[in-house]
């Protein structure tokens, strides 16, 4: 097939496949193109808000090197009805956008009766429900608080947390310390193991590490260890066996000489050593920290927060305040522990999510090829997956790196109009919950957030209802 002029004759495809493959047979030189409509709900707002553009551009801009600068620190560990506001005794707090009792999963609610038993409201699982049936607690989201949990994400008054400020700015995020795997209060465990463990955490655990935090020269810098895992093969999210590891490290010289019975130091190392994720929740509290440097930037489209409560998926933007904006929380497509399988999994849980709001976890799967082991695909799905992250950010990390990509900066603040525009939706890797109180992670894969949310806010964003 010639065109004009007897020249070969090129074609770009966007769309159905046969015509591509019509024009080939015909000697045509195809280049495809994938594209979708924009999202259903969304044409009208993507109209209002390309009329300026510019205002926007200039707002992201600012968005992201908020967060580019932010230079989380740890800065010590403290009780978080000391440092929360607003957590008294009687308030729970929990991962994701705002949810009542009747509506929580079984996660959640086996966590929120775990922390009732912990802080001494109720004396048993009968009583706790009871206590929450008649709005004996109180509940909300761990984002008002200026603190992230992972999966049920349930934090209390008298638990110890991370104190995370970001250097460049001042503000302070806040996370729990991490349990480790099996029956732990975030999957909604709490027998006996499970609250002699989290007043061990309180009493023994909290007190080692403050110690040895106060003995080192200067704050830990996450956004440097996280930065060095990335290049050690962690994504920040469900692989963070080097960011413990580098924890640990850093940690040692100090825990060798704090004025504790050896016994606890002795103690506190080994559970951290034995506990692959006890990085995450920094990481999280480093998202934290990092995402709410660009919160409030008026006209913003970033966004700054995705989170789940496990019935609920919802977001955040710079450019629109407090407000959430919220879908169903979606199914984990992924691989399931021996004995398990699709029909056992909760809905997608947790404030886990802040990581990838940042650049790493999902939007980092190309540094960390190991992940496919645990949320399924091969090593180059995890590299097509950041790769396809570029198309809805507004930027690229000036932090962290992927060596495979060339040391390109990993995909850094999601953009809503691209993602209802592109229909691109952002990548989440995440552990796949019991739908039952207490029975644990029984998996982990991929999981789609519901576009609804992003549409909802990207209408917002553009002052529409």
């Amino acid at each position: 097939m010639s065109g004009l002029l007897g020249r070969p004759l090129q074609a770009v495809n966007a769309g159905v496949e046969l015509f591509a493959g019509e024009l080939e047979r015909q000697g045509a030189a195809v280049q495809r193109v994938e594209w979708r409509p924009p999202a259903a709900g969304a044409e009208e707002a993507l109209d209002r808000l390309a009329a300026r553009a510019g205002q926007t551009a200039d707002a992201n801009d600012r968005a992201v090197a908020a967060m580019q600068a932010a230079e989380p620190r740890v800065v010590g560990i403290g009780r978080a009805g000391d440092l929360l506001p607003g957590l008294d005794e009687r308030t729970l707090l929990h991962a994701g956008p705002p949810i009542d009792w009747a509506d929580m999963c079984g996660p959640l609610r086996g966590a929120i009766i775990g922390a009732a038993i912990h802080e001494g409201l109720a004396d048993g699982p009968d009583a706790a429900v009871r206590l929450a049936e008649r709005g004996g607690v109180q509940f909300g989201p761990c984002h008002e608080r200026g603190a992230v949990g992972p999966m049920a994400g349930v934090v209390s008054a008298s638990m110890p947390v991370w104190v995370v400020e970001n250097g460049d700015r001042g503000n302070r995020a806040y996370c729990t310390l991490n349990e480790g795997l099996g029956k732990v209060l975030r999957y909604g465990a709490y027998d006996t193991e499970v609250l002699d463990r989290l007043a061990w955490m309180r009493d023994v655990l909290a007190r080692v590490l403050a110690a040895a935090l106060a003995r080192l020269g200067e704050p830990l810098d996450l956004r440097a260890l996280i930065a060095q895992a990335l290049q050690m093969g962690d994504e920040g999210h469900n692989r963070n066996r080097a960011g413990t590891s580098l924890l640990l490290r850093a940690l040692l010289p100090a825990l060798l000489t704090v004025e504790e019975p050896s016994a606890d130091v002795v103690a506190a190392a080994e559970f951290i050593s034995g506990n692959d994720h006890f990085f995450l929740n920094l990481a999280m509290a480093a998202g934290k920290a990092t995402a709410d440097a660009a919160a409030g930037t008026a006209g913003a489209s970033i966004v700054t927060a995705m989170a789940r409560n496990g019935t609920e998926f919802g977001v955040r933007l710079a450019g629109t305040g407090d407000r959430w904006f919220t879908g169903p929380a979606g199914v984990v497509d992924g691989l399931y522990l021996p004995g398990f399988g699709p029909e056992d999994a909760n809905r997608d849980i947790g404030d886990s999510t802040i990581t990838e709001t940042i650049g790493i976890g999902g939007m980092a799967m190309a540094a960390a090829p190991a992940i496919v082991r645990f949320v399924g695909g091969s090593p180059s799905d995890a590299v097509a997956a950041t790769l396809s992250m570029y198309d809805i950010t507004w930027a690229e990390s000036g932090s962290y790196l992927v060596p495979t990509l060339g040391f390109r900066g990993t995909p850094l603040g999601i953009d809503c109009r691209e993602v209802v525009h592109t229909g691109v939706l952002p990548t989440v890797n995440t552990g796949i919950a019991h739908k039952d109180p207490g029975v644990g992670q029984v998996g982990a894969g991929l999981v789609e957030p519901p576009m609804e949310a992003f549409v909802a806010a990207t209408r917002a964003l553009a002052g529409m209802p």
